[in-house]
């Protein structure tokens, strides 16, 4: 490379869902994993509600929660994406313990950054996110199934909860995605943006 700033491009995927659910994410190598958290919240459309945390090549880096269960996590503020995750590694980001939402993230390639381009930035994915708090992949399917199907007897319900009707699995806005990548950054926490 010649000393100009990189990106990594990543191929985000959720584990155990079909058809899948994954984004392209381009993101400046220089980003710390606490930075990455966010991204990858942000496209998907998370809460950040729960607990997570990065596994990378037998390290696990994330945010000590203070309960001391076990050693605590490298911390993900000082572990910066060039330091743990060159091109064609593969790693596990997990969200929410409970629901267990798994997304392997592969580096496709590390490349020299277009002056032109603002990052991060989506480049492609499919299908609309689940929601949090619905039970992970294997609460999915019952979701989608309830909330889609105005006869099924949990319709109501599920809308209620959700808040909407207008679900889509196969919906997905790049447009939209790249916005809020965005406006987080516009109002990204000191040292997070």
């Amino acid at each position: 490379m010649s000393g100009r700033p990189t990106v990594h491009r990543l191929k985000i995927t959720l584990q155990d869902i079909k058809p899948p659910i994954w984004r392209r994410l381009e993101v400046p190598s220089d980003a710390t994993l606490a930075q990455l958290h966010h991204y990858i919240q942000t496209v998907f459309g998370w809460f950040d509600a729960h607990l997570h945390e990065f596994e990378i090549e037998g390290t696990t880096y994330g945010v000590d929660d203070g309960e001391g269960w076990g050693d605590p996590p490298a911390d993900e503020r000082k572990a910066g994406l060039s330091g743990v995750a060159t091109a064609g590694t593969r790693f596990i980001y997990l969200y929410d313990f409970g629901d267990n939402w798994e997304h392997r993230i592969e580096v496709e390639a590390v490349e020299e950054a277009d002056r032109e381009v603002s990052y991060p930035r989506c480049t492609a994915g499919r299908r609309e996110a689940p929601p949090d708090d619905i039970g992970g992949a294997w609460g999915y399917p019952a979701f989608v199934e309830a909330v889609t199907d105005p006869n099924h007897p949990e319709h109501d319900e599920m809308v209620e909860w959700y808040g909407r009707d207008d679900f889509d699995p196969e919906y997905f806005n790049l447009d939209g995605i790249n916005d809020a990548l965005r406006a987080w950054e516009e109002h990204a926490p000191p040292g997070l943006a």
